[in-house]
């Protein structure tokens, strides 16, 4: 099978490395200097589970990926849009398409313009970032990638897929029978500690150990699944807690990629976590106080990033 990856940042520049290193077809969708020094020099790989560096074809043309089987975005939320319209027309009909955005509504925007039979939800966890052109930092988190049937249920594909992905010690990937609750699950965690730590800027685990931004980060999570549940979401009693558990396990040094891209000042998922939350609850006449305190404290400087980028363009 061939993969293709589109986006070759943290998240995409970390499976395509182990993908390759295990021998699996893969190529890589990227532009700009981080394609051409993976194209002079391969990709690195810097992580606590072992380095690595691959020779990988990697190419900015979406031509390529008329012959691919399986097609990963790993784009940030607000790229997938346009990403997806820059490649949909080489893509096969049957080939499938996975998201694996930190949002909530990649499939739905995938089935907007390919095969609905052809989607398949995804989420990952994986603290990682592109440290330097053609270079990968993996920091922390075990990295996981969960897929299924948007409509739910087992899946002999999902299960087929799940197992080519895989990568004994480096990848672990799940297939699932509820990916919408699996992808909410992961949208609880992200969505709190993103927002907060972006607002607060501060690493995880300072965020976690103040009290009043724990607090803070318990209420965005209660929030969340509350919106979550209102849109028939199978989030199962504790959720809440279990979300923020898992948080005190996460490097408390590490920080979520939204924090990273307001201290690069660059453009942010701002829109499609908090911003989504938001809009959402207004709609539903759910209050999101904190989502609101986060949107509203946040959002001068994301357009003000995206001002900057409309200027570069």
């Amino acid at each position: 099978m061939r993969i293709a990856v589109v986006g070759a940042g943290g998240v995409g520049g970390y499976f395509a490395i182990r993908w390759a290193e295990a021998g699996r077809d893969v190529i890589l969708l990227a532009r700009g200097s981080h394609l051409e020094a993976i194209q002079k020099r391969g990709l690195r790989l810097r992580s606590p589970l072992g380095d690595a560096r691959v020779h990988i074809e990697a190419t900015g043309n979406p031509s390529v990926l008329s012959n691919a089987d399986l097609v990963i975005f790993s784009t940030k939320t607000w790229q997938l849009p346009q990403a997806f319209e820059q490649v949909r027309p080489y893509l096969r009909e049957d080939a499938l398409v996975l998201g694996l955005q930190n949002g909530v509504e990649s499939a739905e925007i995938l089935s907007s313009g390919h095969s609905d039979s052809s989607v398949l939800g995804g989420s990952c966890r994986v603290i990682s970032y592109v440290e330097q052109p053609a270079t990968i930092r993996h920091i922390g988190l075990s990295p996981t990638i969960t897929l299924g049937e948007p409509a739910g249920g087992y899946s002999d594909r999902a299960a087929r897929i799940a197992q080519l992905l895989s990568v004994a010690g480096y990848v672990t990937v799940e297939a699932s029978v509820d990916i919408t609750a699996d992808i909410w699950r992961k949208f609880l965690v992200f969505s709190a500690v993103s927002g907060v730590g972006s607002f607060a800027d501060a690493t995880i685990g300072s965020v976690l150990a103040e009290p009043k931004t724990r607090s803070l980060v318990a209420s965005a999570i209660a929030e969340a699944a509350n919106i979550g549940r209102a849109l028939d979401v199978q989030l199962k009693k504790g959720a809440e807690e279990r979300a923020l558990s898992f948080l005190d396990t996460v490097p408390a040094d590490g920080t979520s990629s939204m924090h990273r891209d307001f201290a690069a000042s660059l453009r942010t998922e701002l829109e499609a976590t908090s911003g989504y939350l938001c809009r959402v609850g207004r709609d539903l006449g759910i209050p999101t106080p904190t989502h609101d305190l986060i949107y509203e404290s946040l959002i001068p400087l994301e357009r003000a990033a995206r001002d900057r980028s409309r200027g570069g363009d």
